[in-house]
């Protein structure tokens, strides 16, 4: 009987497979492969770890409750300016390009309509021929 070999962790699998194929995905270990979408999740677990450190340090700090409440609503005071200046600067980023996207698709429209003009004199021999 030719049977393909098994791992340990599918010796309870029942009898060959369909076709006597084993399929096992492995991942590759050692090959990295960046992509850009990656950049976003990298930054926001950096500023997820900075909160998370930022709040263990104000709890462990010996201070009173008093003082540890006022730290955390300035803390949280200034994270919210600052993700509010994000946001505004995001959407300038965002309006900035929207205006670049149009700028270019008029000019798409004006080439295709300069194009037309030379073309059609063109078209206009090419039928009367």
């Amino acid at each position: 009987m030719n049977r393909q070999p098994r791992l340990a962790a599918f010796a309870n699998l029942p009898g060959p497979f369909p076709g006597g194929k084993f399929e096992v995905f492995i991942m590759r270990i050692g090959r990295y492969e960046s992509s850009d979408s990656n950049v976003g999740t990298a930054i926001t677990f950096l500023l997820i770890g900075l909160g998370a450190g930022a709040l263990a340090g104000l709890l462990l700090a010996p201070k009173t409750g008093k003082q540890m409440r006022r730290d955390l609503q300035r803390g949280f005071e200034d994270a919210k300016d600052t993700v509010g200046d994000w946001a505004d600067e995001a959407k300038d980023r965002v309006r900035d390009v929207g205006d670049r996207v149009r700028d270019v698709a008029a000019r798409g429209v004006d080439l295709a309509d300069d194009l037309r003009e030379k073309v059609e004199p063109l078209r206009r021999a090419i039928n009367r021929g």
